[in-house]
């Protein structure tokens, strides 16, 4: 297939990376030119994913019609601030009938929707589809294997999609569910911020046990009641995703809340993100935190974790104390 990727930071190679070995043909649309320019001279990304080749096959572009005008597939590869404005961008670009991909693990903090909810209105009349589970970007490019999910309310779309981007490698299952599988991929980074925040604390596996799994009833909770399937929770997208974000040292909300247990403020732990170029790098938890929290208020959902979080995040909130806190609740049924 002819597949435009639309975003150049490590996700979106490392995608465009997988898709090009499968005989796609991939068209990598970019912001940054000078990243552009290191692809095609040198066939690497070194800002945002280094030491991994970029196949032939990987066309990077800065214009986003050459990305998109023959494409028969396009994902989007972006965080989650910028996506309406382009898919905003998209729509009289794209050619009728394309499908959209959502690789974005974030909600739209002002609205509070879902990336597809943000497609479906900036460019409406194409297939959607979610992509989602857990995959750290290096592991999918240098050809790890990883399982994820592929949702969409089109049986045919989702069916059509998870035959385009299986590989030997890269194996991925169908589901018509979108919202749980949106919702899960978005919300375990709230979690994994925390799950950083007590190992930068100190504290040991038993902690980091009970946060993984009562992170999970929460995220549940809040995606049931948002019409996401229960199944989807203990699933690839959900307790996959969630286990690798809160445990894997390639993280970046992780590494963030850890940063944050050792004392750092929240603008000295996201500079810390950034590599060794200075290119940064977006956790996405930290602005799911603010959508996670609203979200669960409208709905009359109790995420003491979430809440938790943003207090640390967003109102100054020392880390152990919020952590003691959450011990401290009163006792109830699990």
């Amino acid at each position: 297939m002819r597949i435009g990727v639309i975003g150049g930071g490590s996700w979106g190679t490392a995608l465009a990376v997988h898709l090009a070995r499968g005989n796609h043909g991939v068209r990598l649309w970019l912001r940054d030119a000078d990243v552009a320019a290191q692809i095609v001279e040198g066939g690497e990304n070194h800002a945002y994913l280094p030491g991994v080749r970029v196949p032939a096959a990987v066309t990077p572009t800065t214009a986003l019609d050459e990305a998109v005008g023959a494409a028969e597939l396009v994902l989007v590869v972006i965080p989650s601030e910028f996506c309406r404005g382009v898919y905003k961008d998209l729509r009289a670009r794209l050619p009728v009938g394309v499908g959209l991909v959502s690789a974005t693990k974030g909600l739209e903090l002002d609205t509070l929707k879902r990336m597809t909810e943000v497609a479906g209105e900036e460019a409406p009349g194409h297939p959607l589809a979610v992509l989602s589970g857990p995959s750290f970007a290096i592991e999918v490019a240098q050809g790890q294997p990883t399982a994820v999910v592929v949702a969409s309310r089109d049986a045919a779309f989702a069916e059509a999609l998870q035959r385009a981007v299986s590989t030997p490698s890269f194996r991925a299952y169908a589901s018509a569910d979108v919202v749980g599988v949106e919702l899960a991929g978005a919300l375990k980074n709230v979690i994994a911020i925390a799950a950083g925040i007590v190992d930068g604390l100190g504290m040991g596996h038993n902690t980091a046990a009970a946060l993984v799994t009562r992170g999970l009833a929460e995220i549940a909770r809040l995606g049931v009641s948002s019409g996401g399937r229960a199944d989807t929770f203990s699933g690839l997208a959900g307790l996959g995703d969630l286990v690798l974000t809160c445990t894997g040292g390639l993280s970046r909300n992780r590494r963030l809340g850890q940063a944050l247990g050792r004392g750092r403020s929240l603008s000295e732990a996201t500079r810390s993100l950034a590599d060794a170029a200075g290119h940064s790098m977006v956790a996405e938890g930290v602005r799911t935190t603010l959508a996670a929290t609203s979200l669960a208020a409208a709905a009359g959902i109790e995420m003491p974790i979430a809440a938790a979080m943003k207090e640390v995040l967003h109102e100054g909130r020392a880390p152990r104390d919020a952590v003691q806190e959450l011990m401290s609740r009163t006792l109830k049924r699990e």
